[in-house]
Order: C-alpha cells, then structure tokens, then sequence
C-alpha cells in the first residue's frame, strides 16, 4: 500500500504541474490578446467543484474539481469540450476568441503545447545541470551481456562486450541501445578479446526485442551473492555473502541472469498447479552453490513468489558509473539535445502503436503511475515529469478535434482559404475526438486491468 501511495502521489503531482502550466499556456496567450477566459480549472468540475473562487474585478472563476483527469480553460466565445454553444448564438464580442484574427487564435491554441514542450526542455536542462549525466559505459561493461535465443540465432554470444554500430559507439544500457541494435545492419563486439562483427538485418521488430522474456540482452552479472536476506530460503540452506551459485533445479547456470530465467520457468508451472501439494512441489528444488572452497547441494523450497533471497550486486555496483557534470550555461543546449531525442525517440516508436502487439501495449493511469519509482527521488521524479511532459505536448499537437492540434488544423485551413468552418461542422467533429480519445482511454485503461489480473 505504501508503494502504491508514494507512486500514486508522484503520479498526480506530476500531472498537477503539467495540467497547470498547459492551461497557463493557453492562458497567458488569451490575456495577452484580451480574450476574456471564463473559467480555469484543476481538474473536472462537471456538477461540483472542490473549491472556487473568482477574484474581484476579474472575468476569471478558478477552481479545482473533482474529477483528477486534467483541467481546462474555458476560452470566451471558443467551441471546446464543454459543447457549451449557448454564448455561440449571441452577437460576437470584441474580447471573445472568434472575434480575434486567425493567427492570434492560433498562438492561443498552441499555447499549452508551446509550454509543455519548453518546460520539458527547461526540466532536463535543470537536471543535467544539477545531477549531471551520470551512466555506465557499455564498453566498460567487461563482464559482456546475456542474450536469449533470439539474439543467439542472429549472431551475438553471451560474454559479448557491445561497442557500437555503424552509425557510432553505443552509450550507456537503456532504451537507445534496444533502438541502435533494430537499426542496425553491422554489431561490432568484443568477444574473447578479439573484434567481431555481427551482421544483422537492419529492421528488428524493436517491440518483440523489449518484451521478450528473456531480455533479447541485457548485462550479464555474476551469479555471486552480494547480500542474503535472513530468514529466507537462501539464508536457511546456509548459503552467505560471496557464495556463487553453480546449478539450479539440476541446470548449471553461468550467471544471474540464468538463475532468474530458471526461476522464471517454475513459476510458468506454478500457474498450473492444482493444488498445495502441487505449489509445494513446483517450490521445491536442489541448489548447488560453492564458497571456492567448498561446495554444497541442499533442497530449498522457494517463496510463494518464487525467490531464493538473494541479491547480486548491480551494473553500477560492478563497473565504475561515469559522470557528465554540465555548467548552468552549457545545460540548456544539451537539455535541448537530450529533450528532441527523447522527443524523436517517442515519435519513431509510435509505429508499433498500430500492431496488434503495439495496441496490447498501450497503458492507462496505471502504466504511467508504475513508471514512477516505488520511492521518493526527485531525480526520477522529474525525469519522468519532464518525458511526460512531452508526451502531452505531442499527443496534444496531433490533428484530432478537440485536441489543440484539431483546432490548430481548422485554423490552418482558415488561414489558407479565407473561410472559417462553421460552428455545427465544429461541434460535430469535436464530438467525433471526444469519442476518440474516449475509445483510446477505455482501451488503455481495460489493458492495465487485463495486465493487473494476469490476463495479458
């Protein structure tokens, strides 16, 4: 529960600061036009609000609903989401948005995407400048990586050191380097100390490479243990600190990574077991592990959630992290580099989004909440604030109705030929986006439920 909390708590805080500041956006944009902006909200107050208030000598109720799903501005003389057309049936004022000329409106529309996108920006800037770039060289990673069957079948040996492909030397272990390999036709490694070239395709499926169990690679890490945790199966069997363990379930393992794979595989039986007496079994397995000097075989019966408890130490634990400390001025242009790869990154993925596999893997308000770490660190809180922040900045770009991208596609059309689209063709196409990205959260939502009670 107190995971859930602190996830949650980052989750609707991280999206508070977003939602206020893409509505400021468009805020800001309509006073500076004198656009009167009837209401700006914290969330949805649809029949009730939490709290308002309208300051005296001001045109402008705030408040916060009730519904923690975003916010809104409601803009003067403007067709949006709320479908309120009453004031639309009335003479045009002066201080209303459909007086404004086109490209005014257009700023005003743009305004929250335009924040959004420029406070990422500003967010990771901030962050290189106060914690730095910090990461693991892959080349540094001398122990090599571990790869499944798939990356076998291309070429890759496990205890292959990654340097790079033909379009440059890999980073640090992360996404990008899942990216580089799909795009890549040449793989140069390390391997036995010798270089060689692994040549591949050139169009992986990026998707099936990420959620492939196991890991199409990931760093190899020892099958030492760094830490046993009283009163678990590892710790009753006798095993301590610096034992490495050599087979698992009569299979001989060469790493960490081997041991959770096997672990992984009884806890596929452990789905189908009948009965208690059909758990205990599958639990129950031979361990053979050594000190260097000595070397033990003990039967232990695994946690429920089929675990030894243990730990090994991590890729920072094992290689040197090396750090990248920027000055306050030399943040901002690599804030901006790193915000348009992310940015770039984002986009490019997008393609899997229309495969059946992409669509299994969209993600509602749990998806998102679990992509926040299980405790308080205001480095990945921001980190994950400013990714989320352009993800709303683009999503919200796109030419949907109701979406500020719609508005800005029917601007554009104005602009180009003179004519505005008229108010019934507005109200009906934003009626056909609010049953989009309703259709889209639904799906998104349902997904995080199915994968919440197992189901996918």
């Amino acid at each position: 529960m107190e995971v859930f909390l602190i996830k949650l708590l980052q989750l609707m805080l991280a999206i508070s600061i977003l939602v206020l500041l893409h509505e400021g956006g468009h805020f800001f944009f309509s006073k500076l036009f004198g656009v009167k902006v009837e209401k700006f909200y914290m969330f949805f107050d649809w029949k009730f609000s939490l709290f308002k208030f309208k300051p005296k000598n001001s045109d402008t109720e705030y408040g916060i609903g009730w519904i923690p799903l975003g916010g809104y501005c409601k803009i003067a003389g403007m067709i949006d989401e709320s479908f309120d057309t009453d004031q639309m049936k009335q003479p045009a004022q002066s201080w209303e948005f459909r007086s404004k000329p086109a490209w005014q409106r257009l700023l005003i529309m743009i305004g929250g995407v335009l924040v959004n996108f420029l406070l990422a920006l500003f967010i990771y800037s901030m962050i290189l400048f106060y914690w730095g770039d910090t990461y693991v060289p892959v080349k540094d990673m001398t122990g090599g990586m571990k790869f499944n069957k798939e990356a076998k079948a291309l070429g890759f040996r496990d205890g292959d050191i990654l340097v790079g492909t033909e379009k440059g030397a890999f980073k640090d272990f992360s996404a990008d380097l899942y990216r580089d390999i799909a795009a890549a036709q040449q793989v140069e490694v390390i391997r036995q100390g010798k270089t060689v070239t692994v040549n591949l395709p050139g169009d992986l499926n990026l998707l099936n490479m990420m959620k492939a169990e196991p890991s199409f690679v990931r760093p190899l890490l020892p099958a030492v243990a760094d830490s046993v945790v009283p009163n678990m199966p590892a710790s009753q069997i006798g095993m301590k600190k610096g034992d490495r363990i050599l087979a698992v379930n009569g299979h001989a393992v060469d790493s960490y990574n081997e041991i959770i794979d096997q672990l992984d595989r009884r806890s596929d039986l452990l789905a189908d077991a009948k009965s208690p007496a059909d758990s205990l079994k599958v639990r129950t397995i031979p361990v053979v592990f050594t000190n260097g000097v000595k070397t033990d075989t003990a039967v232990v019966t695994l946690t429920a959630d089929m675990r030894l408890g243990f730990t090994v130490q991590s890729v920072a634990g094992l290689y040197k992290p090396y750090t990248q400390e920027y000055g306050f001025f030399e943040s901002f242009p690599a804030g901006v580099k790193y915000g348009m790869h992310v940015l770039g990154s984002y986009v490019d993925d997008l393609k899997y989004v229309f495969t059946a596999d992409g669509a299994k893997s969209l993600g509602g308000f749990g998806a998102i909440g679990n992509l926040f770490p299980s405790t308080w660190d205001w480095y990945l809180f921001w980190k994950m604030t400013a990714f989320l922040s352009i993800i709303l900045a683009f999503m919200n770009i796109l030419p949907i109705p109701i979406l500020d991208g719609g508005y800005v596609l029917f601007l554009i059309y104005e602009i180009i030929t003179r004519r505005k689209p008229s108010e019934n063709f507005m109200i009906r196409a934003n009626y056909v986006g609010l049953a989009l990205l309703m259709l889209l959260m639904i799906v998104a939502n349902l997904n995080d439920v199915l994968r919440w009670i197992g189901i996918m």
